[in-house]
């Protein structure tokens, strides 16, 4: 396995990220213990979580993810040999955003952030986080599959000041390392850094963002924060919700999978998406190689990438995700990768 140093910590995280988001919907406690032994087995140190978790939010399996990794931290005594990210989710200013955490009140302010942090850390039975994440703007922008930018008058966001200065004070308790965004974009990333410098507050460390052969978007905002102020992206979603793994070529909809199972994620299911995957899994298959490992490597190749996160619901599926650290792929797959993107660049969002 394959360590990178994150952000500007000196703190090395691999480059294969466990994420978490079925456990306690797909994934049962015991699976979800599994998945952890096996993870570390194979160097993968860095767990990432949240507190909405499991995928898709509802009120009566919120948290469920985050106590199935206290239990593992609790029984298998191994905290100091992972690197545990969590996230406090945003306002529910969109219908698909979950309104039931803290009967909705989920600004980024010192009240909501300091429960958040605590109920975290209650659930995942530790005293401390290595990476705190804000899983989502305070402000509303297009993200999650949104295109275009809403241009609302928002009658109150909390200010990224106001936030930065109760994730320092975290820091200084010792409950929090490091801290870092989600889903944020190249004004927020900019406005975070800035306000850190101004004011020698707590700095951003990372951002965790979709990335994948299908939604390549970071690459034209945000990638050049990643490289000239250090905010490592931890790439969440590499495989499209397992579009890209081929599984759903032709129409196929299997037994158990996501979009089988959950129809709120459209944004995955258009033509043009559809058609640039068929392309991506043929280009693999011509060359003998899992589509899903291709797709993964394909985030791993870009320097600032810090981390993938790959997510799964059996054990199969897990051991050929983290593999895919190994693979070096061929020059003709990388030429075949960027043909492709030229005629079908970004489908999804």
């Amino acid at each position: 396995m394959e360590y990178r140093k994150l952000g500007r910590t000196g703190v090395e995280v691999s480059a294969i990220g466990l994420g978490t988001m079925t456990w306690g919907q797909q994934n049962t406690e015991a699976e979800a213990h599994s998945q952890l032994d096996f993870a570390l087995e194979r160097g993968v140190n860095l767990i990432d979580t949240a507190e909405m978790y499991p995928v898709p939010p509802m009120a009566q399996t919120q948290g469920r993810t985050e106590a199935y990794i206290g239990t593992w931290l609790e029984k298998s005594g191994k905290r100091d040999r992972v690197f545990l990210a969590t996230k406090a989710a945003g306002p529910a200013s969109d219908p698909k955003r979950p309104s039931h955490l803290r009967n909705g009140n989920v600004r980024h302010d010192r009240q909501n952030l300091t429960e958040a942090l605590h109920d975290s850390l209650v659930r995942l039975r530790t005293d401390h986080l290595d990476l705190y994440q804000l899983h989502w703007p305070d402000r509303k922008v297009n993200i999650f599959g949104q295109t275009s930018y809403p241009y609302v008058d928002e009658e109150y966001t909390v200010p990224i000041r106001e936030t930065l200065e109760v994730l320092a004070d975290f820091v200084k308790e010792g409950k929090v390392r490091f801290v870092g965004v989600s889903n944020e974009t190249p004004w927020g990333v900019g406005q975070f850094l800035r306000i850190s410098d101004e004011l020698g507050l707590v700095r951003i460390q990372s951002i965790q963002n979709p990335y994948s052969l299908l939604n390549r978007t970071f690459e034209i905002g945000l990638s050049e924060f990643s490289h000239r102020e250090q905010v490592g992206l931890l790439a969440y979603s590499p495989l499209a919700f397992g579009v890209l793994t081929g599984k759903y070529e032709g129409g196929v909809r299997p037994a158990g999978a996501r979009l089988t199972e959950f129809e709120r994620f459209t944004r995955y299911s258009s033509e043009s998406v559809a058609s640039a995957t068929t392309e991506y899994v043929e280009l693999a298959r011509a060359h003998g190689l899992d589509p899903a490992q291709v797709a993964i490597q394909f985030t791993l190749r870009q320097k600032f990438v810090t981390s993938s996160l790959i997510g799964a619901t059996t054990m199969e599926q897990l051991r050929a995700n983290i593999e895919a650290a190994d693979l070096v792929l061929p020059t003709e797959v990388v030429q075949g990768i960027e043909k492709i993107h030229a005629r079908r660049p970004n489908p999804v969002q």
